[in-house]
């Protein structure tokens, strides 16, 4: 496995050269497509035009130039390059979103989403 250099995945940065992470999923979508590329599912080159291509298509359809779009150009990119060299299957990542989004239901509010959260609803506890 070769080492990637994490600048090329550098995020938009303040003055004091630190990430810029709003919230939490922000840093952990970076960090997912930097795993990824780093296990060789895609390319640094390849992650680059697609976040590229993606942010731009999210600012063409009128969202403003902001730091969430861009980390909503990261998950459609990593949501982009899973689809087209991903080992799963598109119904499989379908599931995984549903129960993702069924464990943050089933998570009462200022309680971390776990997926097992999808398969019981925490207020019967």
């Amino acid at each position: 496995m070769t080492q990637l250099d994490p600048d090329q995945f550098a995020p938009l940065v303040r003055h004091d050269n630190e990430p810029v992470f709003d919230e939490l999923w922000q840093a952990e979508a970076l960090g997912l497509a930097f795993s990824l590329a780093e296990r060789g599912v895609f390319s640094p080159a390849e992650w680059s035009r697609t976040l590229g291509s993606e942010h731009r298509g999210l600012l063409g359809g009128g969202a403003a130039d902001t730091t969430r779009t861009y980390y909503e150009a990261v998950v459609k990119a990593v949501e982009r390059l899973l689809r087209e060299k991903g080992p799963l299957t598109v119904d499989v990542v379908e599931r995984r979103v549903s129960n993702w989004r069924q464990a943050y239901m089933n998570t009462p509010h200022g309680q971390p989403v776990r997926l097992e959260a999808a398969y019981y609803d925490e207020s019967e506890k």
